[in-house]
């Protein structure tokens, strides 16, 4: 069996190579350019769909949005009867000056449960205050901290990613100092 297969794998190993789809590079995979992602849009279409308050942060020049997203976290959300429902985040990756990745988190859901959605061993070591707004930071064995706060609107945001400081409190400020979008009635 074992021989009948070789023939396969070495047609296999040759098309793919005349095809051009593999190739093997001894120092890895270069460099190439990031993601684009329409941030503007895809937070007002979360706005509108989730039925939450947004914020589109307003960054300085050199910030790039790459990437997007929604999730659901079952149980995040405290209703008024005491009951736990679903509560729903949309995400929104950037790309500060230097390259660092940052992830912007808004949700309906109540603290323990967004940071819990995010790094689940993770634990309140402590607070950053920017701009007069106090900024809850959690800890884990993960390196990138999470720092999150409770926006008017209400919105539960958090921030993490291999950003130092200087990045999560540009990312904070610009963030907490904008109004939810406007969302668009059924």
């Amino acid at each position: 069996m074992f021989w009948s297969m070789v023939p396969l794998v070495v047609a296999c190993v040759v098309l793919a190579g005349m095809l051009g789809m593999c190739s093997f590079q001894a120092a890895g995979p270069g460099a190439g350019p990031a993601p684009e992602f329409d941030a503007p849009a895809a937070l007002q279409a979360d706005a509108d769909a989730l039925k939450i308050p947004i914020r589109m942060p307003q960054l300085p020049e050199g910030w790039r949005p790459n990437s997007g997203s929604r999730h659901g976290i079952d149980g995040g959300v405290t209703l008024p009867d005491g009951q736990h429902g679903r509560a729903v985040s949309s995400r929104i990756g950037y790309l500060a000056p230097n390259g660092k990745y940052l992830s912007l988190t808004q949700s309906n859901a109540d603290e323990a449960a967004l940071v819990a959605s995010i790094k689940p061993d993770s634990y309140p070591s402590g607070t950053q205050n920017v701009d007069g707004v106090t900024w809850v930071v959690y800890e884990s064995s993960d390196p990138e901290p999470v720092w999150t706060t409770r926006l008017r609107g209400p919105a539960q945001v958090a921030i993490t990613g291999a950003g130092g400081t200087d990045e999560y409190r540009t990312l904070a400020s610009a963030t907490q100092k904008q109004s939810p979008l406007p969302m668009k009635r059924p």
